[in-house]
């Protein structure tokens, strides 16, 4: 065997080299083929929740519009009503929640057979918390 050639411990060092290399780049795919599955599970889940309460917000408005007077609650949610001088109409305002941190809000003016959308969106209802951990300088020594 003549010298300068590649021997068998080089090839071998660069095969165990590239395996290595395969396995760990195929364990990150793996990570974040897991990470994405979950975000797009979570994104599924509120648009269909979302749907869901859209349908239902429909058939409590179609209930009442159809009732004499308005109610404080149906199929298990609270109505709230006001009048808005604004408008000249009688307001209903209600949440139906989507998920622990989701719900939707759906605000109407009331005319005498007819209504408007006021507002119509996903609304948090999860508590917001001012976070006072970082002490910041105020200028004050």
């Amino acid at each position: 065997m003549g010298k300068g050639g590649i021997g068998v411990g080089s090839a071998s060092i660069v095969l165990v080299f590239a395996v290595l290399c395969l396995t760990v780049f195929s364990l990150i795919t793996f990570v974040v083929a897991g990470n994405d599955k979950a975000l797009v599970d979570a994104k599924v889940q509120l648009v269909t929740g979302y749907y869901e309460a859209d349908a239902i917000a429909e058939q409590i408005i179609f209930d009442i519009m159809a009732a004499d007077t308005i109610p404080s609650s149906i199929r298990g949610v609270s109505i709230f009503t006001g009048h808005d001088e604004e408008l000249g109409a009688d307001t209903v305002y209600f949440f139906y929640h989507i998920s622990d941190i989701k719900a939707l809000y759906v605000n109407l003016a009331i005319h005498d057979d007819s209504f408007s959308i006021l507002s119509w969106r996903m609304w948090d209802t999860d508590e917001w918390e001012f976070d006072n951990s970082i002490n910041v300088w105020t200028g004050d020594e």
